[in-house]
């Protein structure tokens, strides 16, 4: 019967769940124009009647079409008057790619076993086939972080652009960062076991942290001494100290924030970004003074403590801008690979909130870039970087205007098709049918 089960959930991948993907697109070959649309750069300039050419999968050209006169008859040009271009979304902190299906095990690949992994890469597990990552692209997230979950130290993330044949032609940064969970200061009983459901201090967070203090100062002295052996998670976590790897620490409790602040001073660590930060706002002043980044946990969630302002996960973004903190927006928690496409109405929802539609913009494009540390070439429509961006009918942050007419990554128009258009045009069909 085992054996049985087993071969039934092979034909299943083979059959049902592969070749979901559209063909990636191929490579730019001839230099084309976009003009008469309204460019939402991303770094908070907006050019009302513009005019983009595109060369080699880059932005030759971005300028305002009323003041800048350029020869485009000899070009392929798209007539997007009365439309607007945005640079690509871009989604953090995501297990895209990683899981299919979670109730089949053989396509759930997002976490190890064991509390230090910092040697386990997500991106050779990322499936470029994946029916829910072609699912990102009708409404701009064209690129994402990919991201282990579980353990003390879960892994190492990758970034990806969302059209490719497999994760090696995907790849736009490899191993960009490592990823570590910081102890809960607090917690709450477990209810389901009879325990009082309140919240309660941690005993052993000391001990916990510790535990993280003593594993980074054997990867120093690893580090430091010539080594006949390779230890590979070490040699994974070294390059916290000399600054070729970045840290992400998840965390959301005031205390928690603070310690990993001060612990990352203390050991060397100088690019660290806060991941979740529910609790950030409270300490929005420490992180600006040591330049600390947030990717701020889903904006569509419920207030997570009964004294909190009801509408306090759709203003926070406004708390730490206002306070000058580096904020991006990241879509983790329940159902997160699906809800990743939500990306831009949670800007959205922040805009509801206090800040203006391109300050919002910048929480999924150049803020994301800046930490994710592609801003060189991705996160703004800007002269010489990467041709990553979009044409939509209406506003990209309102769900109900957000509607794609052409995507572009690195300058090669993608498809917009996914598994849900093909259902819905199927299903179209049929009720034309029945009128």
């Amino acid at each position: 019967m085992k054996k049985f089960n087993i071969y039934i959930v092979l034909l299943l991948l083979t059959f049902g769940y592969s070749n979901a993907q559209q063909t990636p697109a191929k490579k730019q070959s001839k230099t084309f124009a976009i003009k008469g649309a309204t460019a939402h750069i991303g770094n908070g300039e907006v050019i009302e009647n513009s005019l983009i050419i595109i060369e080699d999968g880059k932005l030759l050209n971005v300028v305002d079409s009323r003041i800048v006169k350029i020869k485009i008859a000899d070009m392929e040009v798209i007539d997007a008057t009365g439309k607007h271009v945005y640079p690509g979304f871009i989604i953090p902190n995501t297990t895209l790619g990683l899981v299919e299906i979670d109730a089949v095990r053989a396509t759930d690949d997002d976490s190890e076993l064991g509390s230090w992994n910092p040697h386990i890469r997500s991106l050779i597990a990322y499936n470029t086939e994946s029916k829910v990552v072609e699912s990102m692209r009708p409404n701009g997230v064209l690129l994402a972080q990919i991201t282990p979950r579980g353990g003390r130290i879960s892994g190492t993330s990758s970034i990806v652009q969302l059209d490719a044949w497999n994760w090696e032609d995907a790849a736009v940064k490899e191993d960009d960062a490592i990823h570590m969970n910081w102890p809960n200061s607090f917690s709450r009983g477990r209810w389901w076991l009879g325990e009082d459901p309140a919240m309660k201090v941690n005993k052993n967070y000391t001990k916990q942290v510790k535990e993280i203090s003593d594993y980074l100062n054997a990867t120093k002295a690893y580090a430091s001494a010539s080594n006949e052996t390779v230890n590979l998670p070490f040699e994974a976590t070294k390059g916290l100290f000399d600054g070729s790897k970045k840290l992400y620490i998840h965390v959301d409790d005031e205390k928690g924030i603070t310690d990993a602040v001060h612990f990352s001073k203390e050991n060397g660590i100088t690019d660290m970004t806060i991941v979740g930060g529910y609790h950030a706002y409270k300490v929005a002043d420490l992180l600006k003074q040591n330049n600390i980044s947030v990717l701020l946990q889903r904006v569509h969630s419920r207030p997570g403590q009964t004294d909190d302002d009801y509408d306090l996960p759709f203003k926070m973004a406004k708390l730490l801008v206002d306070k000058g903190v580096t904020v991006a927006l990241e879509g983790s928690g329940q159902m997160e690979r699906m809800n990743a496409r939500n990306l831009p109405f949670y800007a959205g929802t922040t805009v509801a909130y206090g800040l203006t539609k391109e300050q919002a913009l910048q929480l999924i494009t150049l803020n994301t870039a800046k930490i994710l540390g592609i801003d060189a070439s991705y996160g703004s429509l800007e002269e010489g970087k990467s041709a990553t961006l979009f044409i939509s009918e209406g506003d990209a942050l309102d769900m109900r205007t957000n509607v794609l007419s052409h995507a572009f990554i690195d300058g090669r128009q993608i498809s917009l098709e996914s598994h849900q258009t093909k259902l819905w045009k199927r299903y179209s069909e049929k009720l034309k049918s029945q009128e």
